[in-house]
């Protein structure tokens, strides 16, 4: 076994791993097996692999949906966008809009997303995701 092996086993064992930010003894938020997000962070290609692994997740939730297959590029990444913002239930709550892309009406499904508080709180986000589904 390297050493960087070695190294790898050690500190997982002595870090231990978290999913969720925590305070480490020094008061520090933390993640993973110890990394300090106050003073290291995460690096951008860090932070697309992350994103990366959330586009394929929401992807994969949204293929659950019997139409999903049916949408053009460009619907399709209005609502990975959408997904990705709301998470898994609160974009299920979007029952209207998930009724009208059953339909195929997609001006319905634009006006369902601009119509909501959702549109309220992300303003040109929901803009761009309904100008996308029209």
């Amino acid at each position: 076994m390297s050493a960087i092996d070695l190294a790898r086993k050690s500190l997982k064992a002595h870090e231990g791993y978290r999913t969720k930010v925590y305070q480490c003894t020094a008061g520090k938020n933390t993640i993973g097996y110890g990394r300090n997000l106050d003073d290291k962070g995460i690096t951008q290609e860090e932070a697309e692999t992350l994103l990366d692994n959330d586009i394929v997740e929401c992807v994969k939730d949204l293929a659950t949906f019997h139409w999903w297959n049916n949408l053009t590029d460009l619907r399709q990444a209005a609502l990975i966008d959408m997904r990705f913002n709301l998470g898994p239930s609160r974009f299920r709550g979007f029952v209207k809009m998930i009724k009208a892309l059953e339909m195929g009406d997609f001006t319905e499904a634009a006006y369902q997303v601009l119509h909501s508080n959702y549109a309220k709180q992300v303003g040109i986000r929901a803009e761009h995701i309904a100008e996308a589904l029209q």
